[in-house]
């Protein structure tokens, strides 16, 4: 009986045999200001960063507290009556530093633009008069997003400007070139009136910040907060008068 017969197993010579092992990039480590902000707050005071912030505001009523947007604006009501008038504005830049002419420039944008839209009557005040109860409703698009439409501070959208925008390693300060990137980026499609005010806001933010800058010429994550929270407004008025 014949025997089935026996193959040989031969290698492939063109077959790779050598095991590649994938090199595993490790887990980036979170960006500092993010494990800063990564913690449930009050709102209303800065230290949270993703609740409901409407659920607050029925609470803030009955307290009557400010909301942190109107915080950000008392430094101007210079009689504390809840209104700004058009030489508040004025006499509230001037005492900042701003100069005569800058400070009237500021007056005729701010009251221009938002003034109306703060009012209790759909007819036009011809004194252009802000109504600060009412300043939430001068929220504008391609902003920070830091103010919600109520005008509470959410400290975690503030965080994200720096995380995402900042060129500084531990991402706490803004050079020119990171507000200028941060204001394009923020845009919102024909958004023109939002466009300006960003524009505004931020130079006079450099503007009022620029004797604070670090030695590398950045403006500070920590003076930029204090812009949001009004604090800055009365540190540096009251250094000007000493």
């Amino acid at each position: 009986m014949a025997s089935a017969p026996s193959y040989a197993t031969v290698a492939n010579p063109k077959e790779d045999t050598h095991v590649v092992e994938e090199e595993i990039e490790p887990p980036r480590a979170p960006s500092p200001l993010l494990k800063r902000s990564a913690k449930q707050g009050d709102l209303q005071n800065g230290s949270g960063y993703n609740g409901d912030a409407r659920k607050l505001r029925p609470q803030e009523r009955q307290k009557g507290e400010k909301t942190a947007l109107q915080k950000h604006v008392a430094f101007f009501d210079r009689d504390g009556d809840g209104v700004i008038w058009p030489q508040d504005t004025f006499i509230g830049f001037y005492t900042l530093g701003y100069g005569i002419i800058l400070s009237f420039i500021s007056l005729v944008v701010i009251h221009g633009n938002f003034a109306y839209w703060t009012q209790k009557s759909w007819i036009p005040d011809p004194f252009l008069r802000i109504h600060i109860a009412n300043i939430h409703r001068d929220k504008h698009g391609s902003d920070t997003g830091t103010y919600d439409n109520d005008g509470l501070y959410v400290e975690d959208k503030f965080d994200r400007i720096f995380d995402k925008y900042s060129s500084l390693p531990e991402k706490d300060g803004l050079f020119v070139t990171d507000t200028i990137r941060l204001i394009y980026g923020q845009r919102c499609i024909m958004d023109f009136l939002g466009w300006g005010a960003a524009i505004f806001e931020w130079l006079a933010t450099w503007i009022l910040l620029w004797n604070r800058r670090t030695p590398e010429g950045a403006i500070k994550y920590d003076d930029v907060q204090k812009v949001y929270d009004d604090s800055i407004y009365e540190e540096i008025s009251g250094k000007r008068r000493a």
